[in-house]
């Protein structure tokens, strides 16, 4: 992502914080211009297998705490989430496991999706709650191009979909894309295979999830 012009294109935002998953790195691996780059404070939770999973999050603002993991050693080890957190707001970085290699996985997601349900819930009834993220799930069948093939593949299964409803029906938070964008063929995520990308044959499966409040304020 460096040597493609990422840390250019994120100096060039004004962004408060940006949020990356899926860093494939240790922290050996990691320069300055990684860990601080145009005076963003950076912090990271790093899977123990090289070369798999990694989150982080780049933040303007010092925060009074930082979490790395939230206390399940199964996915902790694996880097999937940091939370920085400020008087009145959390911010996270996450990224869900994918099912899609087979059943082990796909178990081990439903754990993880368990788990992080109650996590968010108690987080959004402390603080105003930004989760952005890849959360492997699109949620509705305007989220993906084929769903009608899809839906007993993972990312599109009605135990997944189902916890997305919850999160948002339940729990209370607000899909901020979809509250500013309600069109079809809005995706985030493409295969290598078939030339999906240049088809726009894509699943929306990335999000940024927030407390209400706080998503009335996205434009």
């Amino acid at each position: 992502a460096s040597k493609k012009g990422f840390f250019d294109w994120m100096g060039k935002q004004d962004a408060d914080m940006v949020c990356v998953q899926e860093l494939k790195a240790q922290a050996a691996d990691m320069t300055e211009a990684f860990l601080a780059p145009h005076g963003y404070h950076g912090y990271f939770h790093y899977a123990e297998k090289k070369g798999y999973s990694g989150v982080g999050l780049y933040t303007r603002h010092q925060p009074e705490r930082v979490v790395t993991g939230f206390g399940i050693p199964e996915f902790d080890n694996e880097g999937r989430y940091v939370e920085v957190q400020y008087p009145h707001l959390a911010v996270i970085s996450v990224y869900v496991p994918s099912g899609s290699s087979g059943e082990e996985r796909q178990q081990a997601k439903f754990r993880f999706l368990a788990l992080m349900a109650p996590h968010l819930r108690q987080l959004a009834a402390e603080r105003e709650l930004i989760l952005v993220g890849d959360i492997n799930i699109a949620h509705k069948e305007i989220d993906l191009k084929n769903w009608r093939g899809n839906r007993k593949n993972s990312g599109f299964l009605p135990e997944e979909r189902a916890w997305m409803s919850h999160a948002l029906d339940e729990i209370g938070l607000v899909d901020v894309f979809r509250r500013l964008n309600p069109h079809p063929e809005q995706y985030t995520w493409w295969s290598n295979r078939g030339q999906a990308w240049a088809k726009n044959v894509g699943w929306r499966i990335d999000y940024h999830l927030a407390t209400p409040a706080l998503a009335a304020l996205a434009l």
